[in-house]
């Protein structure tokens, strides 16, 4: 496929809604967080917005990245990234559908479009990480922050975003405020959202929220939010479940993100609610006392026994505490549940390649190419096929798979050296050298030779 100008991407990236810029450097550095539970809720939460949007809830991917700063953002027409910071930091459903609509409206509104016209970049892990890297480079990142790519002086990359980003704030707002009342969804919950960050003008930059620069936030802006929702009121009433899969989100987000003992305080010895018991088994876990841990998912599973994600969270504390047979056993069930899931594949395939046995390894590798083929974006599957493949004898096969791990991330130049070793192996033509070389011809120009 072609690979888009420089100047492109950076056009790309300065179109971001809720973007705060500065913290995208981190946000590459960390990755993204792939978890299949947390991705459900969030898709759901934003399906409806997207959907008044006039988007397609099947062709807009809502992807978490790990990063402890508030941060959302868009880099083209097919994803919104919204940061663990940022998810645990809202307090309810509305308020993250707040988040989704306004970047919805910056896709809707065409954006996006005008800027970026070869949209299909993003999907190969090689774009994306493109994507992610050109984000941060933009935001005034070092180079190895940005994956090595060198975008010129980050006041320049800045003043390109600002000067094309205020004028799409105010037509994002209001566009987003009549997509949530068309959704359902009371348009209020946006200026609770603006509100986080208000009284931080008067702070110097460095200590301010990376929202302020790249979100100008004025009281005009909160006065013309706050005539946006008393003119658009919710048309209906929202899905009550929105808000049951809101917090099942940030309570296993912030059991996995925080210490456990913070986590296990939070809840008296009599809640045996179902969130609660999910927010124990994850800190017992983390404690590695699987007896506990075993215990607690026991009285989750109770309320949802065939819940995919749940039994898929089983498998995972099962493999991580070296209870192999368990876990396999866990993934089989999730997998039972929902034949189709990448992820869900990804932990099945996981949890039978670390028994290393020749019918293992066999099965695994199928998982696996099960697991690529629905979601080829999961850099721990990419890491586990890859080592599949190379259990196989299928060297080539390993490094152009190592090497889309390396281009998720951003790390084109580590990218590079292994798409050089797959079109050594590979024969030339096939689809798995043709992902080698739109890799190899991302990476920056002296590591291609």
């Amino acid at each position: 496929m072609g690979v888009p100008s420089i100047r492109q991407l950076i056009a790309a990236t300065a179109v971001s809604a809720l973007c705060f810029v500065t913290t995208v450097s981190q946000s590459v550095a960390a990755g993204l967080l792939r978890d299949p539970d947390i991705e459900y809720a969030l898709s759901r939460l934003a399906l409806p917005v997207l959907n008044a949007a006039g988007l397609s809830g099947s062709q807009v991917d809502i992807l978490l990245v790990d990063d402890d700063k508030l941060n959302a953002f868009v880099v083209d027409a097919s994803h919104i990234f919204i940061t663990s910071g940022l998810l645990m930091r809202l307090d309810s459903a509305p308020a993250v559908q707040s988040v989704f609509s306004h970047e919805a409206a910056h896709i809707a509104n065409g954006h996006l479009t005008r800027r970026f016209t070869n949209r299909g970049n993003a999907n190969t892990a090689a774009g994306l990480g493109i994507l992610l890297a050109l984000a941060a480079a933009a935001a005034g990142a070092d180079g190895k922050a940005a994956g090595g790519i060198a975008l010129g002086a980050s006041s320049s990359a800045q003043r390109l975003f600002l000067s094309h980003s205020r004028a799409e704030e105010a037509s994002a707002d209001q566009s987003g405020a009549r997509f949530m009342s068309a959704a359902g969804i009371d348009p209020a919950a946006y200026v609770d959202v603006l509100n986080i960050f208000r009284g931080q003008e008067a702070l110097s930059a460095g200590r301010q929220d990376p929202y302020m620069r790249s979100h100008p936030l004025t009281n005009d802006r909160i006065r013309a939010m706050k005539g946006y929702a008393a003119a658009y009121p919710a048309q209906g009433k929202p899905d009550a479940a929105n808000e049951y899969w809101f917090q099942r989100a940030r309570v296993k987000l912030s059991a996995f993100k925080r210490n456990p003992s913070w986590t296990l305080r939070q809840y008296k010895k009599n809640d045996k609610s179902e969130l609660a018991e999910l927010a124990r088994a994850i800190a017992h876990h983390k404690r590695a006392d699987l007896p506990k841990a075993e215990a607690a998912m026991a009285n989750v599973l109770a309320n949802r026994p065939n819940d995919p994600f749940y039994l898929e969270l089983l498998g995972q504390i099962r493999l991580e505490n070296r209870d192999f047979d368990g876990a396999i056993s866990a993934y089989r069930a999730a997998h039972n549940a929902a034949p189709r899931h990448g992820l869900i594949l990804a932990g099945y395939g996981r949890s039978l390649l670390i028994t290393d046995t020749k019918s293992g390894n066999a099965q695994a590798l199928k998982v696996l190419q099960q697991s690529y083929a629905r979601d080829p974006r999961a850099p721990r599957m990419l890491r586990d096929l890859a080592l599949a493949y190379a259990r196989a004898g299928q060297n080539g096969m390993a490094s152009v798979t190592t090497a889309e791990r390396y281009a998720l991330s951003g790390r084109l130049s580590d990218a590079a050296i292994h798409a050089k070793r797959a079109l050594a192996t590979l024969p030339a033509g096939t689809s798995a050298a043709r992902r080698a070389d739109d890799i190899l011809r991302a990476a920056p120009a002296d590591k291609r030779k």
